[in-house]
């Protein structure tokens, strides 16, 4: 949908499908229903039954005209992988993910397990990264379904991080982030979940990556953990580059 980002881990936006359910604890202050509600307020066409689920073959070959090289987050106000989803499409956006190999596609499911029923169908060329959400505890079995998937890169969204993760299984899983909770009614997230993650992925050499503290003014909060921003990528051989200032 947008050529450009402020999201911090990736650098544009698409959504060749739009609108979502709920599923877990994480998405009780969903940011993309939120902004569909004002988009159709505004009377942006792709949004004109607001969050419900949608699918745009406009959109689909965007990527396609983009000749720079960049990261794009695919379905940012979305999920690919929802079984009232046809397969058939989901397959369209593989292929044009296939074509347009100068890019790298993060797509971001809290339904590892629909991802899995479908892989073994699905190309995975080394472009397409593969992430599930783990907001806390009760959601680390979203990894293990994740890892069996044949991506190259494959990722663990830890936002909003809503309780602290004990032994956070990272075998198999090539980079992480973690992100409070941002806008109205956001949750509070203490430091020390953040650290403990931190450090888990430190010791098992995974890049970590700090998003924000969130709450209702995220640039107030900042995005600096114990005065230091992580902003490692699975492109990182070490843990620490020019991007992490520790």
């Amino acid at each position: 949908m947008a050529n450009g980002s402020t999201i911090e881990w990736t650098q544009a936006t698409w959504n060749p499908v739009t609108g979502c359910t709920k599923v877990s604890p994480g998405c009780k202050n969903c940011y993309a229903e939120r902004m569909s509600k004002r988009l159709q307020a505004m009377g942006v066409e792709q949004y004109r039954n607001a969050f419900q689920l949608a699918t745009h073959d406009e959109s689909l070959k965007l990527p396609l005209r983009w000749k720079k090289p960049r990261k794009i987050f695919v379905n940012s106000m979305s999920d690919l992988f929802q079984k009232e989803l046809s397969f058939d499409f989901i397959r369209r956006v593989f292929d044009v993910m296939v074509e347009a190999s100068q890019h790298q596609f993060q797509i971001l499911t809290k339904r590892p397990d629909i991802a899995l029923a479908y892989a073994n169908k699905l190309p995975w060329p080394d472009n397409v990264w593969l992430g599930t959400s783990v907001e806390n505890a009760c959601y680390t079995y979203r990894i293990h379904e994740l890892r069996r998937v044949p991506a190259k890169v494959r990722f663990l969204s830890i936002e909003p991080l809503l309780g602290r993760i004990g032994r956070l299984p990272l075998t198999g899983i090539h980079w992480v982030i973690v992100g409070g909770e941002s806008g109205p009614g956001a949750r509070p997230m203490k430091e020390e979940w953040v650290t403990a993650i931190r450090d888990r992925c430190l010791k098992q050499n995974v890049p970590f990556f700090f998003k924000q503290w969130g709450g209702v003014n995220k640039k107030r909060t900042g995005r600096e953990l114990e005065g230091k921003t992580w902003d490692q990528l699975p492109q990182q051989t070490t843990t620490c580059e020019v991007s992490c200032s520790v």
